[in-house]
């Protein structure tokens, strides 16, 4: 008998964050998520200020069998004209009575909640933060601020009548096999560019809270034509900023400005994955911190987190001398490979882009939707 429990209690809670760690104990690609971490953004992170969310877990006696959160992102449909609800931090043993239940608890809790339009997921809490369901590329961990699951959920998720909505292509690349032709030319179109007074430059971190104030309005613009996108307030957006201040390096964060005004931003990161997949249970305490200061420096792959360029300032050469500046600063400091991603598959400009450095589309990651 399935029994579905509406997650209230801090020990309830920290259940519900653990449970990923005994469904892939004996997985070698699984990474935990820090605890401290997933505890702060169902808790604490600002889009708690504005939205709602409802996580619940399945038992079976008195074992975890599955868990869910039902998201109402308020910001999502007054940007869209939709009422749409959303399912996120879905994780479920290889079993239709277990995920059907908690398809059912988290559909019955959007209904009661007003929702009417499309049941969508999986997102954490939109596509600003991890979304996705694997479907293709099981054979390597996944990178920093990606998701991972077992490949039945999709047999899971089709099960409850969910259908594709859009699919996501992370990129790869191993060692040097990049085509480096926006490196050669990297001084050319810089050269270009200056003409209109465009400069590129890395990011200023002793000046990082007026620089992320500047990078806010192209973040919120450049992806402004994604399917499900949904601008980030300025609470969610200083929280993002925060988190990423920690991990970015310098030399992967790179803008490029107009006599002040930033128009497009590069953005990769060292893939700390490597780190967090040794930490057990994603706790920093006793030792995973030592693990985490220690480990930061044997880092060997990198994110190619986010390039976006405003409208207007597109096909100028901008993305190349964004990409010739990662490939560059990627080379010099000895990283053995790489991943770009999420794009969207039918965003054919970039994916375009990324195909002529000889991107290799390794990961595929699907977002579903249904009638509530």
């Amino acid at each position: 008998m399935i029994k579905i429990v509406t997650v209230n209690s801090k020990k309830e809670l920290a259940s519900f964050i653990d449970f990923p760690h005994d469904l892939y104990q004996d997985d070698p690609n699984y990474v935990p998520e820090l605890f401290i971490a997933q505890r702060d953004l169902l808790t604490k992170h600002p889009f708690h200020k504005h939205n709602s969310l409802q996580t619940f877990l399945a038992y079976n006696g008195d074992k975890i069998v599955g868990r869910i959160a039902a998201i109402l992102n308020n910001a999502h449909n007054k940007y869209n004209k939709v009422n749409d609800g959303f399912f996120g931090f879905f994780d479920c043993i290889n079993d239709t009575e277990v995920s059907t239940a908690l398809f059912n608890a988290a559909n019955t809790w959007l209904r009661e909640k007003g929702v009417t339009d499309k049941f969508i997921g999986p997102v954490n809490f939109s596509t600003n933060e991890p979304c996705g369901l694997l479907i293709e590329g099981f054979d390597s961990p996944p990178f920093l601020m990606q998701t991972y699951n077992a490949p039945y959920y999709a047999d899971l998720i089709a099960h409850t009548g969910f259908v594709k909505s859009m699919d996501l292509i992370a990129w790869h690349w191993e060692g040097d096999a990049y085509d480096d032709k926006s490196v050669r030319l990297l001084n050319a179109l810089e050269e270009r560019l200056k003409r209109n007074n465009i400069v590129i430059r890395k990011i200023n971190l002793k000046n990082f809270k007026e620089e992320a104030v500047k990078l806010r309005e192209v973040y919120n613009s450049a992806w402004d034509q994604n399917s499900g996108f949904v601008p980030l307030s300025n609470d969610e957006y200083d929280y993002l900023a925060k988190d990423l201040k920690l991990i970015l390096d310098p030399d992967f964060a790179i803008v490029a400005e107009q006599e002040g005004k930033i128009v497009a931003f590069g953005l990769a990161l060292p893939n700390y994955n490597e780190i967090f997949q040794k930490i057990k249970r994603g706790r920093l305490f006793p030792t995973g911190i030592f693990k985490l200061l220690f480990g930061k420096s044997k880092i060997q792959s990198l994110r190619i987190y986010a390039l976006g360029v405003i409208d207007g300032y597109r096909k100028m050469g901008i993305e190349a001398c964004l990409y010739g500046t990662i490939i560059k600063e990627y080379k010099r400091k000895g990283f053995k490979h790489a991943e770009a991603g999420w794009t969207l598959e039918h965003n054919e400009l970039m994916n375009r882009a990324i195909e002529a450095i000889n991107g290799d589309p390794y990961k595929k990651y699907r977002i579903y939707e249904k009638a509530i």
